[in-house]
This record gives C-alpha cells, structure tokens and sequence, in this order.
C-alpha cells in the first residue's frame, strides 16, 4: 500500500513540475540566451580591445622612434594623433610625450602649457595630475619666482607627500637663482634630513648647502 502512496506523490510532483516549467520556460530559456549573448559580447568587447591597444601600442613605439632620431616635429604629430584616437593609456602617455618632444625642441612655453592642461584636466588621477605640476614646474625653474613656484607646486613640497623631494628641490634651486638664501637653505636641509630622500638628490642638496654657507651666518 505504502508504495501506491509513494507513486501517486510522485506522480503529482512530477505534474506540478511540468506546470512550472511550462510556466516558466520562456524565462529560463530567455535568460539563459541572454547570458549567453552578453557573454559573447562582452568577450568580443575584450578581444576588441585588446586588438586596439596593440595596434596603438605599435604608433607610439613608431612615434618613439621618430623621437630617438630627433625628428621632433614629426614625433610631435604622431603623438597627436595617439592622443586624439588611441586606446589604453596611450592616449595620457602621447600627451606627455607631447610636452617633453616641445621641450627638446626648446618650446619651453608650449611645453609647460601642455603639462599645465593635463595638470588641469580632472579626469586624470591626482597623482599624475601632480606629475605635471612637477614637470611643468621643472621647466620654469630658471626663470619663475618662488612666490610662482610656490603657488604651483608647494603643497607637494610638503612633509610625507610622495613628491616632496622633487618639488624641494625645484623650489630650492629658484630660491638659489633669486638669491634668497635662507629659503633654499630651509629646502634642501629638508632633502638632506628626510631619510627617503634618494640618493643622489641627498648629495646634490649637501653641494648646494656647501654653497649656500659661504652666503649665510
């Protein structure tokens, strides 16, 4: 008898089963091509990519190139045209390329307006923003203020920032230029004192500090 009762719930579940799926299959079925679809999509998307920065990659190897041979100006177009319809980060790479191929060429303010868009341009992350701060202010070394350079780059200059060693030295050497002494005394004992200073920078601020005693008490 038991197994009468043990076939006729079987039976019965079996039947709810089937409603359910007749109920549902197109769901299912739907979602599951739809899964499938975006997979698919989503993996050419990849491959697409992929291909585009590879292709990209080869232009700016090529632009490189044309830069190692001192044909500025034709490296100055070619990165151009990276960063107008390159992929990946080539686009950000040609643009820095850009300012450093105009520096060589000894276009010292079209450089430092180059590094100043991409310091100004939000969509980067703050720390390569910061880079171009840098750079830009490299390039106005000889020639601006330190109230200027201040105004750029003196936050960076500032205690654990990663970029403190580089801006206290550019705002040391400005501050050597302009002949305030004891403000670029204040910037590299700051170099030589900080124990993540490389290096080399911790001995090129102990010759500028040799310099700077025979100028103060």
């Amino acid at each position: 008898m038991s197994d009468i009762f043990r076939e006729v719930d079987e039976d019965i579940r079996r039947e709810q089963v089937r409603k359910l799926w007749d109920r549902f299959a197109p769901y299912v079925i739907g979602a599951a091509v739809l899964i499938v679809a975006v997979t698919a999509g989503y993996r050419g998307w990849e491959y697409w990519q992929d291909r585009q920065a590879q292709a990209t990659g080869d232009r700016f190897t090529a632009a490189m190139k044309l830069s190692t041979d001192g044909k500025h100006a034709e490296a100055i177009t070619a990165f151009e045209a990276i960063a107008k319809d390159g992929s990946g980060s080539y686009p950000l790479l040609a643009r820095f390329r850009i300012a450093n191929e105009k520096a060589a060429n000894n276009d010292i303010a079209g450089a430092s307006a180059d590094f100043d868009a991409i310091a100004a341009d939000t969509r980067q992350p703050t720390e390569i923003r910061n880079a171009a701060r840098l750079r830009s202010a490299m390039l106005a070394v000889d020639t601006a203020s330190v109230a200027d350079l201040q105004s750029r780059i003196g936050d960076l200059a500032g205690t654990g920032n990663t970029w403190r060693h580089a801006a206290r030295e550019i705002l040391g050497l400005a501050a050597w230029r302009t002949g305030d002494y004891a403000a670029a005394r204040t910037y590299f004992t700051e170099i030589t004192n900080d124990q993540d200073s490389p290096q080399d920078m911790r001995q090129r601020s102990n010759l500028m500090l040799a310099l700077l005693a025979s100028h103060l008490p």
